[in-house]
C-alpha cells in the first residue's frame, strides 16, 4: 500500500474515531553535542518535514491524548509538557493534501494546539510510524534549510520563543542533562535555548543562586586543565520551582 491509499484508508477510520477539527504538535526540544535540536519525522507522502502530531479521540482528553500521541508516532514516553499556543489559519492544513478531495478528513479544516517539552535525546528509543520515512533529531540551527510542511516551522519558532520566555522564571536542564553535569555544561545548554553566548562568571552566580543544584564529590576526569567539580539537581527543589517559579534569577 502506497502512503497515498494508506492516507485514504486511515482517513476513514479517523471520521469514527477522532473528533473533527481538532489537533495536537508537540515540540519536543533536545540537547546533545552543545547543540538544540527538535525531533522531527518526514512524511512518506510528499516527504516534508512534520511536528510529531496528531489527532484528539472523541472519548480523550486533550494531555492524555498529546501523550498517546507522541508515544505512537516517536516511541516518546513519561514527558513533561506544556501547552504553549493555539494555531488556527485558514487552509493551514488543507493545503498540505491538495492531492485529495474534499471528504478527506485530514483536509478539513484543524485547529491545532501546540506543546513544548524538553528531553534527553539519548533517553529516547525512536520509533517510526507507518506514515512516516525517518523520525531524527534535527538542530534548530538548520531548520531554515528543511523543508517543513503546513505550519509547524512557525510552531517550532513559537515553542522556541515561549521556552526563552519562561527560562528566566523556571529551570531547565533536568530533562536535557545526563544526572552529572559541569557548571561549563550548563551554560552551554543555556546558551544554546538563548541563541548568545552568557557570561560565565554571572551565569555561575545566577545559577548557584537559585538553590537547585547540589555540588558532587565528584570531577569530570580526562580534560587537559583542571578537572572541574560535577554537579547534579537537587530534584525537590527543582520541581517546585518548576511548579511555583524561581525565587531569584
Amino acid at each position: 500500500m502506497d502512503s497515498k491509499e494508506l492516507i485514504l484508508k486511515r482517513s476513514n477510520e479517523a471520521k469514527e474515531i477522532y473528533i473533527p477539527h481538532l489537533s495536537a504538535d508537540p515540540v519536543i526540544f533536545g540537547f546533545d553535542q552543545n547543540e538544540l535540536k527538535v525531533l522531527l519525522l518526514q512524511m512518506n507522502y510528499r516527504h516534508q518535514w512534520f511536528l510529531p502530531g496528531g489527532y484528539v479521540k472523541k472519548d480523550e482528553d486533550l494531555d492524555d491524548a498529546v501523550v498517546r500521541i507522541l508515544k505512537e508516532r516517536a516511541g516518546v514516553n513519561a514527558v513533561y509538557l506544556e501547552e504553549f499556543g493555539v494555531f488556527g489559519k485558514k487552509n493551514r492544513s488543507e493545503a498540505y493534501f491538495e492531492d485529495f478531495d474534499e471528504t478527506l478528513f485530514h483536509k478539513q479544516r484543524f485547529i491545532t494546539i501546540g506543546y513544548y517539552a524538553l528531553y534527553n535525546p539519548s533517553k529516547i528509543n525512536l520509533t517510526v510510524d507507518e506514515y512516516s520515512d525517518t523520525c531524527e533529531w534535527i538542530n534548530v540551527s538548520r531548520l531554515s534549510e528543511i523543508e517543513m510542511a503546513m505550519d509547524h516551522k512557525e510552531i517550532v519558532e513559537k515553542a522556541l520563543q515561549t521556552l526563552r520566555e519562561k527560562i528566566s522564571i523556571k529551570p531547565i536542564g533536568f530533562n536535557l542533562l545526563p544526572e552529572k553535569f559541569t557548571l561549563s555544561e550548563l551554560q552551554k545548554l543555556y546558551e544554546a535555548v538563548l541563541g548568545k553566548e552568557l557570561n560565565r562568571g554571572n551565569f555561575y552566580r545566577k545559577i548557584k543562586n537559585l538553590g537547585i543544584l547540589k555540588k558532587l564529590d565528584e570531577q569530570r576526569k580526562g580534560g587537559a586543565h583542571k578537572a572541574p567539580d560535577l554537579y547534579s539537581f537537587d530534584e525537590e527543589i527543582y520541581n517546585k520551582a518548576l511548579e511555583n517559579g524561581l525565587i531569584s534569577w
